[in-house]
């Protein structure tokens, strides 16, 4: 719904001021900051349609009014000013995500671990690969009870696993097997890995001991794994710095949903690399984020990898600065693990802001 832009004004000075203080803003206040050009008795009316439209709330009757998610969502649309970090503060975010690359392989958890310390919420990273198949099958016969299944896998990685027997085969049927999985079982999904497909492995190798069935049983599990995005959330105890959680039975809520894995971050597949999506309170899947705000970047972690890096907080957050943190975050992963171009310094990231759809201005 359309409103006029004194009430545009009067909803961005108690978004920004609530987000400044987390205490409810007055009339007072707005007439001593907000440069309307009215009297306090006009902005009290304003006020009271705001709180009619949804756009704010008034937690106590003597209270000053303090932002719904539907103002919120309102104020991220239509009303914030979009933030880019300056030269010195990206030289300075750049500096240290080459360092934290650098010096330890676990590159996920020290993403999670600098967004957290970056902007002082609880971060998660996630990675996810595109559809990964297997490139080379090893049957390595050991001894007559014993042999060692080895794959190489699409995205370079390699997966073994040491077989015992209870019965004895011969190398000749271990050689043989090896040959029909590479022929057969290379190059295609999970999917394909089908009953009938084992099965015609098991007529051509003239398999009666289900030795097929145990390869193609470790292929499938291989498959399944690399299927599974790589999550790790960091800074959960972050939360108790903000007046919001400091209520014991609230905070312990939320942390133990971060910290028992909990889902924070939309599939990887729905954004493109370099966009920031913003979910604020009820949009969220869970119903433990109801009263949250959720904001990711994307970025392209190279050889068919995508990712995402975002923080949760209060519906209280600084939508404009946190966006702009992740965003150049976004970019400086997408340089250094995707060898793609990131966009230039200065450059907004697309930021979706409305569901799925993409901010049309």
């Amino acid at each position: 719904m359309a409103i006029s832009e004194r009430k545009k004004k009067i909803l961005i000075a108690v978004v920004e001021e609530y987000i400044r203080t987390a205490e409810p803003v007055g009339s007072k206040h707005i007439a001593e900051h907000a440069k309307l050009g009215c009297s306090s008795a006009t902005i009290r009316n304003e006020l009271a349609e705001l709180v009619n439209l949804g756009y704010l709330e008034q937690p106590h009757t003597s209270a000053g009014r303090v932002p719904t998610p539907m103002g919120y969502r309102m104020y991220v649309n239509d009303m914030m000013e979009r933030q880019h970090l300056g030269m010195q503060e990206n030289e300075e975010l750049n500096r240290r995500l080459s360092q934290r690359l650098q010096e330890l392989d676990d590159s996920i958890c020290e993403v999670s671990r600098l967004v957290s310390q970056l902007t002082d919420y609880p971060a998660l990273a996630v990675t996810h690969q595109a559809a990964v198949t297997i490139r080379r099958f090893d049957v390595i016969y050991v001894d007559a009870n014993t042999f060692i299944l080895v794959v190489l896998l699409s995205n370079n990685a390699v997966k073994n696993k040491l077989v015992h027997l209870p019965i004895s085969v011969d190398q000749s049927m271990v050689q043989k097997l090896s040959t029909l999985f590479n022929a057969n079982f290379t190059g295609i999904g999970e999917e394909q890995m089908t009953p009938v497909l084992i099965h015609s492995i098991e007529r051509a190798a003239d398999d009666t001991m289900g030795l097929s069935a145990v390869i193609a049983a470790f292929a499938i599990e291989v498959l399944s794994d690399s299927a599974i995005p790589a999550a790790v959330i960091t800074g959960e105890n972050r939360l108790l710095n903000q007046p919001e959680f400091r209520d014991p039975d609230k905070a312990h809520a939320l942390m133990s949903y971060l910290s028992g894995g909990g889902h924070i971050l939309p599939p990887t597949d729905s954004l493109a690399p370099n966009d920031v999506k913003v979910l604020i309170g009820p949009e969220n899947v869970a119903e433990e984020l109801k009263n949250s705000s959720v904001i990711v970047a994307s970025y392209d972690a190279g050889d068919g990898t995508k990712g995402l890096i975002g923080v949760v907080g209060p519906t209280r957050m600084d939508y404009s600065a946190v966006a702009a943190k992740l965003s150049a975050l976004a970019a400086g992963l997408s340089r250094r693990l995707g060898g793609g171009e990131a966009p230039p310094e200065g450059m907004h990231n697309k930021l979706i802001i409305k569901g799925d759809e993409p901010d049309g201005r």
